[in-house]
């Protein structure tokens, strides 16, 4: 029977963005000001290397760059997720022991795939995780997102968290989520110990109700995210409804306007970090947009537009 008690890690994580300057370097300063931010916003843990955070724009020199920079500033005060998703079970086993070395708490994997026609059988998706599960001591997150264009049937989930040592959790970001959800919980039962919503918390209303424990969103308003979720843990569902309807058209301006520089130009707005911009090919976030996304936030007065004052 399933329970969420004994989960290691509940509550909103958000993706960590990877700040640059105007030119295209790692911007330590900033990224440490916005991990900073990010924790005083009430985030329960963080993720780091995520897509929203650009990881396709990163060397692996900068991915360890980052990785150690931000666990160290982070000194444990929060856990941290670190993805290490890659095509390679070889690479990818290895950048997931180097995060286990350096401190990560937890790291989150796609299934393996390359472009938008290399994939794997599911023979080949269970041989990775379980390879990546005997290197390592800590749980893996498998992240299903349309992204990886591989279907991932609830029930292989939930078949490779019940035969699987360290997998454990599971981002579900697909079409259908909360019915995903359901199914994985009904199916794997306590081995499903995180049930997670993504996608910005696009869904996250629905993915409560089927079970999720866990959401992670985007990194500019945690403290909004946080008060849903707190008042659903609570068992004040009217009053959770309330909040994600209060919340829903900012989330909705990050999930289909602003996307993944959101975080980084609210962040910019108030102060947190020097430059927004990403780096050369993502094209920059038009002006529209982002009067737009600053007028919808200031409605909710977050703490990304103050915490700077």
């Amino acid at each position: 029977m399933y329970s969420a008690k004994n989960a290691r890690f509940k509550g909103v994580f958000p993706v960590v963005p990877s700040i640059f300057t105007a030119t295209g370097e790692i911007d330590l300063v900033s990224q440490n000001r916005c991990v900073d931010f990010m924790i005083d916003a009430g985030a329960n843990g963080l993720c780091i290397l995520a897509n929203f955070s650009e990881q396709f724009v990163l060397s692996d020199a900068e991915r360890e760059i980052l990785t150690r920079a931000i666990l160290a500033h982070v000194k444990g005060r929060v856990p941290v997720i670190v993805t290490t998703t890659h095509f390679s079970t070889q690479v990818c086993t290895a950048r997931s022991l180097q995060a286990q070395q350096l401190g990560a708490d937890m790291v989150m994997v796609m299934p393996p795939y390359h472009g938008a026609t290399i994939r794997v059988s599911e023979d080949r998706i269970y041989e990775f995780y379980a390879h990546l599960s005997d290197a390592i001591d800590i749980p893996i997150m498998i992240q299903d997102a349309p992204v990886s264009g591989t279907a991932l049937s609830a029930k292989f989930l939930a078949r490779m968290a019940q035969e699987i040592e360290q997998v454990a959790y599971f981002k579900i970001e697909t079409p259908g989520a909360a019915s995903k959800l359901r199914e994985l919980i009904q199916l794997g039962g306590d081995a499903i110990e995180g049930p997670w919503d993504g996608e910005e918390a696009i869904t996250l209303l629905p993915d409560l109700d089927a079970g999720a424990t866990g959401a992670m969103t985007g990194g500019a308003y945690p403290d909004g995210i946080r008060k849903i979720m707190d008042a659903f843990a609570a068992g004040h569902r009217n009053l959770a409804l309330d909040l994600y309807q209060q919340w829903l058209p900012l989330i909705n301006y990050e999930n289909r306007q602003g996307g993944i520089l959101t975080a980084k130009a609210l962040m910019k707005a108030g102060g947190i970090i020097a430059c927004d911009a990403p780096r050369h090919p993502w094209p920059s976030m038009p002006d529209a947009v982002r009067t737009g996304l600053i007028e919808t936030a200031q409605r909710l007065d977050p703490l990304v537009l103050r915490w700077n004052t």
